[in-house]
């Protein structure tokens, strides 16, 4: 599965690296969004 993925993301070139680094970074930002949210309104 990993290797699969990474040979797709290799024949993607820049796009296949910078796509799952921004779904990446858009989740960590709403999950940490939503923490803080959390923690603040109790």
């Amino acid at each position: 599965m990993n290797a699969d993925c990474f040979a797709l993301m290799g024949s993607m070139g820049w796009l296949g690296w910078l796509m799952p680094l921004t779904l990446l970074l858009l989740v960590g930002l709403s999950i940490a969004s939503l923490t803080k949210y959390l923690f603040h309104r109790s």
